[in-house]
């Protein structure tokens, strides 16, 4: 199946070709045409299938298909997503602003850990897409920056990992101040009782997608200590990424600043 067969606007298919996709993944194809209709969803699959996409797409089109959005502070909040994390809300983000290039439509993330004023004054100016982490949107909520009554779409990614960092109460605040009439999405990597009972409360005739993988990341990964000087770590890291069979590697360090050394170190 190729993206042009879901029939997306053409705005959208040309961002997805600027970006080199032709074919969705699993999940894209099983989540974009029951998005597009307008169903709730309750999908299970792991991170980095596409799920960002397998919403953003089937979103964007829902927004752009009736014609042009308002323009300027006239935008009103009409999506919603709410993530665990800055890093996963920023991710988010930029697939909405990628794949949404050409369409006209406004996308902030707002989070916390930074000084809130320069994402109230994005506020201020309007905004089609707001993806948030539960703290921050609480906050700004109580100091009357958001109102999400023109919220159509909610969408909770990674649900249980917000469960886990205990913000389940703040996302049942949050539901509370929507519209009743709207479309839900919940994705979640696994489903413990407690993301089952929130689904069951806040999604209506859900469709449910299920993907899981043909095998546990834990037999696909090979396991190996390198007991080594610290002044050979940076030698041995070299030889191990010089391996044919490493196509594409991630590399943790303790800080920042290693982080920042061993980057120089492998650019030469």
């Amino acid at each position: 199946m190729l993206f042009e067969e879901f029939g997306l606007t053409a705005q959208i298919v040309r961002a997805v070709t600027d970006e080199g996709y032709t074919t969705p993944t699993p999940i894209q194809e099983a989540a974009i045409p029951v998005v597009l209709e307008g169903r709730d969803v309750l999908g299970c699959a792991q991170t980095g299938t596409g799920k960002s996409a397998a919403f953003a797409l089937p979103i964007l089109h829902r927004l752009t298909a009736g014609g042009n959005p308002p323009k300027g502070s006239g935008r009103r909040i009409r999506v919603l997503v709410l993530s665990p994390t800055r890093e996963l809300a920023l991710q988010i983000g930029e697939s909405f602003e990628t794949y949404g290039a050409h369409t006209g439509l406004r996308t902030l993330c707002i989070y916390g850990g930074v000084n809130q004023n320069r994402q109230t004054k994005a506020l201020q100016h309007g905004v089609d897409i707001l993806v948030a982490t539960p703290g921050r949107l609480l906050d700004l909520i109580n100091q009357g920056f958001v109102r999400l009554t023109q919220v159509g779409t909610l969408v909770l990614d990674e649900a249980d990992r917000m469960l886990d960092m205990g913000f389940m109460p703040d996302i049942r605040r949050i539901v509370k101040l929507l519209p009743e009439e709207r479309q839900t999405l919940l994705f979640s990597a696994t489903m413990p009782t407690a993301i089952e009972a929130l689904a069951h409360d806040i999604l209506t005739n859900p469709e449910e997608i299920k993907l899981t993988p043909e095998k546990p990341a834990t037999e696909l990964v090979t396991q190996s200590v390198h007991m080594v000087q610290q002044s050979k770590k940076t030698s041995l890291l070299i030889h191990l990424l010089r391996n044919p069979e490493v196509a594409r590697a991630i590399v943790f360090t303790r800080t920042k600043h290693a982080a920042d050394r061993i980057c120089r170190q492998l650019k030469k």
